[in-house]
């Protein structure tokens, strides 16, 4: 692992995630912590805490589309280890789900990725809508529950439409 920070660059219109090695070329260096809107990555976890990769792409269309992407993942991927039956019992359990409504209320929008139904990400959401927020999921359910759709702003069917769903909500 290396001993330099991470940080992100930005190569024409290409997002490279790569550390901070004084050694490595001078591309232009985009402060993700700068960008204006921030955008709350919610998802399944529990059940499938190595099936995670969605978040990485989510992350990279958010901050194409100017959006500080905020995503629980990355801090509490070291609690999900997910390694024995009940894990999710022995952790603060209200101690994440404080820190997610925190994270929710700082954000613009909310992104819900249901690729399966998931207790969480349908809280979060409605915890989302309850507070005002814009409101994306991105669901993959075949007859997604009336409480999923009334408290969705944007139903998209694949994450590839999300790009365009988040720049309309520039406008």
């Amino acid at each position: 692992m290396s001993s330099f920070p991470a940080i992100i660059y930005l190569r024409k219109t290409k997002i490279y995630n790569r550390t901070l090695n004084p050694f490595l070329s001078t591309e232009k260096k985009l402060n993700v912590s700068k960008l204006k809107r921030k955008a709350f990555i919610s998802g399944p976890i529990q059940g499938v805490e190595a099936e995670q990769s969605y978040r990485h792409v989510i992350r990279e269309i958010c901050i194409r589309c100017g959006y500080e992407p905020v995503d629980p993942w990355q801090r509490e991927k070291i609690i999900y280890k997910g390694t024995e039956p009940g894990w999710w019992t022995k952790g603060p359990a209200a101690g994440f789900i404080r820190r997610d409504l925190e994270d929710i209320q700082k954000c613009d929008v909310l992104i819900a990725y249901l690729p399966r139904l998931s207790a969480g990400t349908c809280m979060e959401l409605f915890y989302a809508k309850l507070k005002g927020k814009k409101t994306i999921c991105i669901c993959r359910i075949g007859n997604p529950s009336p409480w999923i759709i009334v408290h969705s702003d944007t139903i998209l069917k694949d994450i590839g439409e999300l790009e365009a769903a988040l720049k309309r909500e520039l406008c």
